[in-house]
């Protein structure tokens, strides 16, 4: 009986061999994530380019892992950020204790904060975790051509 067995373990084992590798060559050709995959945070802007944030703090209220900080400051009529009457001065995650859960996409009343398909995030020290407000909104700015392109896909395969 246990011959019989590690002839069949062997038998998977030699089929597998006799198979041609399945390589995908990474960095030129980037694995497909489904639809609904979380990955690098995004602060969006309105068309007018003022800021969705508000600074109402309910992503930190939202965050499982307390990864998100939000400093916020009033709008005055000479120096306008947001629509609101508020805005976020300060708006920071520690991508090093971000669980990717999603919940602060969930709690933004004004879709200012999404997770997108960016799953590249990784960085020599620990430091450059930190993401600042400036950083968040300049990934739209530098993607903002796949972003759409990857909504069109996802639209697509809905």
């Amino acid at each position: 009986m246990a011959v019989q067995e590690s002839l069949k373990g062997f038998a998977v084992t030699f089929r597998q061999m006799l198979r041609k590798p399945e390589t995908i060559g990474y960095p030129e050709r980037k694995t497909p994530v489904h639809p609904r995959f979380r990955g690098r945070h995004r602060l969006w802007r309105h068309d007018n380019g003022l800021e969705k944030c508000v600074g109402c703090s309910l992503c930190v209220a939202a965050c499982p892992a307390d990864c998100i900080r939000v400093v916020a400051e009033e709008n005055t009529p000479e120096r306008r950020v947001s629509s609101g009457e508020r805005y976020a001065r300060i708006y920071e995650i520690n991508m090093a204790r971000c669980i990717f859960c999603g919940y602060c996409e969930i709690a933004c009343p004004f879709d200012a904060i999404t997770l997108e398909q960016e799953y590249e995030l990784s960085e020599r020290d620990r430091g450059e975790l930190s993401y600042t407000k400036d950083m968040l909104l300049a990934v739209g700015d530098r993607y903002e051509k796949e972003i759409a392109a990857n909504r069109a896909a996802d639209a697509a395969y809905r």
